[in-house]
């Protein structure tokens, strides 16, 4: 053969075994919908009035470009979690935009067009402090960084470093603002508390002091300043409502004393800091200043440099804002009108007078809070009035863009960023299919009603049919473009298959805030939404805001009742427990529609350390939820005479558990008849030693379709199938990573009996693990050989089943047979979950979600215990994989190909109609779904399957078998008659 004809053949057979998303598949059955997270900064982009870019940097430490006229993404940089990417000032000159990274860590500019970056410069240590550029003669040249004790100078060409000076003082002086309006001269603000208020002036050449300023200060320590026009410096003070002002390039301290009212203090009293239109030229004379929670009032400062005069008062009044366009500048405000609606003004920024009043349909109740933070964009005409675009930033996170007169043109909701816990409920059924299935089970009063029944259902369908076939026709005579699919409450409904779900997410975010000034305001904000999203679509059908939740609570949604029980409405359940005060709270809605229950809700007046979801249901079908408080005591809901009956007779066989890490023990209670509890076994572990880091049962949703396993002898080994099995994961709490080690514990839930006991040497967490079946899959990183390592265990019974009807954790005198094997694994993984399927027949893969944004779906039969060293003949006949220690990672297995999900940190599995079909959410700073196959469709025809020529063939082989019928009575009429 002759090389290219080799060559040929090679690249022939590569091409055949390779796979593929082909082209017309993306998105057809999977969609992706990134998110940035909550906004800290925002900026237009005011190089060009017909611009379109929106830039925004997130508390997720994302800078992002927008296109302001849909919403969608332009690019977007994630940079890395936590305090080292954490964005600390954006600002924008022109075509290049600066940030300082991780409290002063980085130094880095942005070419905001295509997103690249420009350069990156490390600083000097130090808390970061603030930032500003600096301008020569009206070119901006330079950017200033102000740390905790440092000053530092940079080119903004390249971030060359000019000049770097220490701060005098630094130890006693709180240094918290930089100032520099279009001088040769960079001015640093520091605060004495209680003392005085520094002003050092820096040259711009060297950087030597050229002045320094003490100025007598307040008694308040919360008073706040802002630099107000020609260096104009403003204070205010709370306690007494008062404003002082002191130019910051005097020689001497000219404090002037002003008093706004003589009424009580207000609740808030908070310094806007005023507009600066161009960074080489000192900011505007006007400012706001709060005065309460929706009252601003607009303040001047007048030529004098001194007398500060008001303009306008404004209350009620959400937001305010500054704004300019060419030489005129204008102040938004955001009021409220009604429960539906707020009005959007426009004022002149010198004058006060209204230029615009546009009515605005924006909903202020509880789906999204109130208005947060307002971004306004203010632009000419051609008329040479003034228009506007706005971004609003609601509490829950929410980004809506408004454009005059008043239109809500797109809204993001970022909130979906923060996802904690999620479920998936079936969509009920249409009004003719619940009548249909309510046929059976209900009593007709004899024969010819019920057939009479039937004939009126099935004439409907038929209606229902030919409706639905006429839209189809309908529809392909118009452009595609002109086709709406769009997906509502009212178009729900179950399809054929059970593959299009409702996704309930529960998003919770709180991030500590601060604003910089000359002084330092901390506040905690917490958002939680509630979220009814469409699985196919990912159209967002209800959102629903909660209030008044606590910081740093824990969330748990349950399911109690589905739509499988017409005309009960199904039924959610979201548990909010507060890990400051313990105490929790229920929240019970209607999982498709968003709304709330209006049923009872119990008291739980003290915190609640466990929640069971009891096979036990009410009168309307609703499964009882049992909550245990700190004196375990029992509380159900819904607690209806006959649920308490029924609590009564099961009693003995209601068991749970309960977890103190802190204190390394794993007790088990039992109910009594009385409805109190009962502890029957407890497992301490030393917590100098280790701790408890995770503990996780099965899902109670899930199906084993096989007792066993068939060997290559034709014996059966059958599976330790322990409903009641308990994996518990805990890590050494000693530092030295030769005495570190991880556990994994496999405890009885009923019985306290320690089953199993695995312990990994010189390995350390974080651990992923997946519970399932009779297999324990869990991933640590290995500190001697500085690897991650999978080690799966799967338990058996034997070759003898010991009971093969009803499995009893107090009869089990013997413990299962447990296999145990290790691989290694090329790359860490930030969450893993297996595959889920209605009838539990399709085979299980692990679904496992990885730093770059991949999700790998990785077959279960490579993490089998039983693969063998060397192959034998009965090895062969169970088709095992021989053992190698490396896990391969294959790029057919990533199911989202190039949908990269940035942050994973969860993986939900649901079964859908099709036994051969998992539906997947991945949920992190993204979220993705999709469907995988983990048996492939065995129980699906292909989309390519030839309905035609099977159609033909039948048919042909119909009239042929008619014919040779004839054919042969024929022939045997004509022999009988010979």
């Amino acid at each position: 053969m002759s090389k290219p004809t080799f060559l040929f053949v090679i690249f022939f057979s590569l091409f055949v075994m390779s796979e593929a998303v082909f082209e017309d598949q993306v998105g057809k059955f999977d969609w992706r919908q990134q998110y940035v997270g909550k906004t800290l900064f925002a900026h237009f982009d005011s190089h060009s009035q017909s611009s379109k870019k929106l830039f925004l940097a997130t508390d997720k430490n994302i800078f992002a470009s927008f296109n302001s006229r849909t919403g969608d993404l332009f690019w977007r940089h994630v940079d890395k979690a936590g305090p080292e990417g954490t964005i600390d000032i954006l600002l924008l000159h022109g075509q290049d935009a600066l940030m300082v990274v991780g409290d002063g860590r980085l130094l880095r500019s942005w070419d905001t067009n295509m997103g690249g970056l420009n350069w990156e410069a490390v600083l000097d240590t130090g808390s970061f402090q603030a930032a500003c550029f600096v301008a020569i003669q009206d070119t901006v040249k330079h950017v200033a960084v102000l740390k905790k004790a440092v000053i530092s100078l940079h080119y903004l060409t390249n971030g060359h470093q000019k000049w770097v000076e220490n701060l005098p003082d630094s130890d006693t002086v709180q240094y918290q603002a930089v100032y520099s309006g279009g001088e040769e001269e960079v001015y640093v603000l520091g605060l004495v508390p209680n003392s005085h208020l520094t002003i050092i002036a820096y040259s711009l050449e060297d950087g030597e002091i050229i002045k320094s300023v003490e100025a007598p200060w307040l008694s308040s320590v919360e008073s706040s300043c802002v630099v107000v026009g020609q260096g104009m410096l403003v204070c205010v003070d709370p306690a007494t409502l008062a404003l002082y002002t002191l130019p910051i390039q005097a020689e001497e301290t000219p404090f002037r004393l002003k008093h706004l009212q003589n009424n009580p203090p207000p609740l808030l009293s908070t310094p806007s800091p005023p507009y600066q239109p161009h960074p080489a030229r000192s900011p505007i004379s006007e400012f706001f200043l709060q005065l309460g929670p929706d009252h601003h009032v607009l303040l001047q400062l007048n030529a004098d440099g001194y007398t500060i005069a008001p303009l306008r008062d404004f209350q009620p009044a959400f937001l305010v804002s500054f704004a300019t366009t060419g030489e005129k500048t204008v102040a938004a405000v955001m009021t409220p009108k009604n429960e539906t609606a707020c009005a959007i003004n426009l004022f002149s920024a010198d004058s006060g007078v209204r230029l615009l009043d546009t009515m605005v349909i924006f909903p202020l109740d509880l789906n999204g809070g109130k208005p947060h933070k307002l971004y306004v964009h203010a632009f000419l005409k051609k008329d040479d009035s003034v228009g506007y675009r706005v971004l609003v930033q609601t509490q829950d996170h929410a980004l809506t863009f408004i454009q005059q007169p008043g239109r809500v043109v797109w809204t993001r909701e970022e909130a979906l960023a923060d996802v904690v816990t999620m479920e998936m409920v079936d969509l009920p059924l249409t009004g003719t299919q619940a009548e249909l299935e309510g046929e059976f089970g209900k009593k007709a009063d004899g024969l010819f009603p019920m057939v009479l029944k039937r004939l009126s259902s099935q004439v409907t369908l038929l209606q229902v049919w030919l409706a639905h076939l006429w839209k189809l026709f309908y529809e392909a005579r118009k452009p595609r473009s002109q086709v709406k699919n769009e997906v509502t409450i009212e178009t729900l409904s179950r399809d054929e298959f059970n593959l299009q779900k409702m996704m309930v997410m529960v998003t919770a975010s709180g991030k500590v805030s601060r604003s910089v000034c000359v002084c330092v305001c901390v506040c905690v904000c917490v958002c939680v939404c509630l979220f009814g999203i469409d699985s196919k679509s990912g159209s967002i059908l209800w959102k629903h805001y909660l209030e008044n939740v606590q910081p740093n609570a824990v969330f748990k949604l349950i399911v109690q009742r589905t739509t499988a029980h017409f005309p009960h409405p199904p039924q959610c359940t979201l548990l909010i427990k507060d890990k400051d005060t313990g105490l929790a709270s229920l929240h019970v809605f209607n999982p498709i529609f968003g709304r709330k229950s209006h049923i009872a809700l119990p008291a739980l007046p003290r915190p609640i350390l466990q929640s069971l979801l009891l096979p036990v249901i009410d009168q309307d079908y609703a499964k009882v939820l049992l909550l245990v408080d700190d004196q375990y005591k029992v509380t159900a809901f819904p607690s209806t005479k006959n649920v308490l009956q029924q609590l009564q007779e099961m009693a003995s066989s209601i068991f749970f558990y309960l977890i103190r890490s802190d204190q390394g023990n794993l007790s088990g209670f039992r109910l009594r008849k009385d409805l109190s509890t009962e502890r029957i076994w407890e497992v301490v572990l030393p917590t100098d030693v280790q701790k408890i880091v995770a503990v996780s049962g099965k899902r109670p949703n899930e199906h084993v379709h096989s007792q066993g396993r068939v060997m290559g002898d034709r014996s059966v080994l059958y599976k330790y199938l322990n409903p009641n099995l308990l994996a518990v994961v805990t890590e050494s709490t000693d530092a030295h990573p030769e005495r570190a080690f991880v556990g994994m514990f496999l405890v009885d839930g009923v019985t306290g009996r320690i089953i199993h006991e695995a312990v990994q040497r010189k390995a350390r967490g974080p651990v992923h693990f997946v519970h399932s079946e009779n297999w324990v899959v869990y991933e640590y990183w290995n500190t001697k050989s500085r690897r991650n390592e999978f080690s799966v265990l799967e338990l058996f019974e034997g070759t003898e089943l010991y009971n093969s009807t009803v499995f009893s954790s107090l009869d089990r005198p013997h413990l299962p047979q447990v296999l145990q094997q290790t691989y290694i694994f090329p790359s860490p993984i930030t969450t893993m979950e297996a595959t889920l399927t209605e009838k539990g027949i399709t085979s299980r893969h692990l679904l496992v979600g990885l730093p770059s944004g991949a999700i790998l779906s990785l077959p279960k039969m490579f993490l089998d215990p039983r693969r063998p060293e060397v192959v034998t003949e009965h090895s062969r006949e169970e088709n095992l994989i021989p053992y190698a220690p490396e896990m391969p990672i294959r790029t057919e297995w990533f199911i989202n190909y190039n949908q990269t999900v940035a942050r994973v940190k969860g993986i939900y599995t649901a079964p859908s109609g099709l036994e051969s079909t998992c539906l997947v959410v991945a949920y992190g700073l993204d979220i993705y779904q999709t469907r995988v196959y983990p048996s492939k469709q065995f129980d699906v025809l292909k989309d390519d399957y030839d309905y035609v020529l099977i159609s033909s063939v039948l048919f042909a082989l119909f009239f042929a078998t008619m014919i040779s019928k004839r054919l042969a009575q024929v022939k045997l009429l004509n022999r009988a008659w010979r």
